[in-house]
């Protein structure tokens, strides 16, 4: 225990030194140290708060513990102390903070690692009366680390340029960055290429001459030309997928799109029960790969839906949650989302769903949570 304990103290003071860095725009004069309380709002968060009457309790409860690690000067924060807290600090200022913290993870991204770009809405920060997509999370994460590596909030319509902001903080050379149909345009591909990365984008009719273009290229293929295959069968169904990749580099200049040198398509036919779907996908391509490498790219990009949007709802219940005010909504979700990547590290049997409640009940296990980041 006393070694764990050294290593949590070490990983304190590593949270403390990056949200040292996060701006406070409280007076001076203010009763509770910003670093401390993003500490305990994160922990309470890993154990499965979801707003901000719930860290205040949490911190409550936990106090004993906390006091081993922090000052707490004027004990536990009340929760309309989090709430104004939350409703005025930067989210991306509060992102770029535990980047800090996870920097050691980062670095095991290798050349050819996909980093996915999508956006997920935040249903229950809405007002009555709001779309439900008003208020957007967008996301670039790192597909084979199962790691966020950048995070920056959106409004309606926004989602393209706060993608664009989120793949300029992290670095792409070597990495290849996938997206759906919003993201195959030229703002984005010219982020990318600046960036030093690769990209394998979805296309459909939001580029609808350059769509046509692809079915051309495909239209006049040979039976020479490379294909690969994949079949998956389970839970009653029979998935095949067919990929091919054909070579589009003339197309980049009269397109006016920067870095094409590709088209791929994908035909995948699923059966279930008697009955067969099919469907068509193309993707614009900077560089020709293999139709094996293409598969492996799209079947990766899901990897933030899955592993990312779907635990997000179901072990975090993000799209229950209800913080509505300002920045609140954001930096609640850069929390929840960083909560994820530090219990990914944890490598015991049980789902993250057992691991968020277990992290509350045992402090033990907390401590061994926390004390991993120190020890990368």
């Amino acid at each position: 225990m006393g070694g764990c304990s050294h290593w949590v103290l070490i990983a304190m003071h590593i949270f403390l030194s990056a949200f040292d860095e996060v701006p406070d725009p409280r007076a001076s004069n203010v009763r509770h140290d910003l670093g401390e309380l993003l500490v305990i709002a994160f922990v309470s968060v890993l154990c499965g708060s979801t707003s901000c009457a719930e860290m205040a309790a949490f911190g409550r409860a936990k106090e004993s513990l906390f006091r081993n690690f922090l000052k707490l000067k004027h004990a536990i924060p009340s929760h309309d102390t989090f709430s104004e807290v939350f409703r005025i600090i930067d989210p991306k200022a509060l992102d770029a903070a535990f980047s800090k913290v996870l920097a050691d993870v980062t670095k095991l991204l290798k050349d050819g690692d996909i980093i996915a770009i999508d956006g997920k809405a935040l249903r229950g920060a809405r007002d009555p009366g709001e779309s439900a997509r008003t208020r957007m999370m967008v996301s670039a994460y790192a597909s084979r680390l199962r790691l966020t590596l950048a995070t920056v909030p959106a409004d309606r319509g926004t989602e393209l340029s706060a993608a664009i902001e989120a793949l300029g903080l992290i670095d792409l050379r070597g990495k290849v960055v996938t997206g759906d149909a919003l993201h195959c345009n030229r703002r984005t591909v010219a982020a990318i290429n600046a960036g030093g990365g690769d990209w394998c984008l979805a296309l459909k009719g939001n580029q609808e001459s350059l769509l046509s273009d692809a079915r051309g290229c495909f239209s006049k293929g040979h039976k020479s030309d490379p294909t690969a295959v994949t079949e998956n069968t389970g839970h009653g169904r029979k998935e095949t997928r067919k990929a091919v990749v054909v070579s589009a580099k003339a197309l980049a200049e009269y397109h006016e799109f920067p870095g094409l040198k590709g088209f791929g398509r994908i035909e995948a036919t699923r059966e279930t029960g008697g009955k067969v779907t099919s469907e068509t996908r193309y993707f614009a391509l900077s560089w020709v790969p293999t139709p094996e490498v293409l598969l492996a790219a799209v079947r990766d990009h899901w990897a933030i839906e899955n592993a990312l949007h779907w635990q997000l709802d179901v072990s975090f219940r993000e799209d229950a949650a209800r913080n509505r005010k300002d920045n609140g909504p954001g930096n609640i979700a850069v929390l929840r989302r960083r909560a994820l990547d530090v219990l990914r590290r944890d490598t015991s049997k049980g789902s993250l769903s057992i691991k968020i409640k277990r992290a509350g009940w045992d402090t033990t296990f907390l401590r061994s949570i926390l004390s991993d980041l120190a020890t990368t």
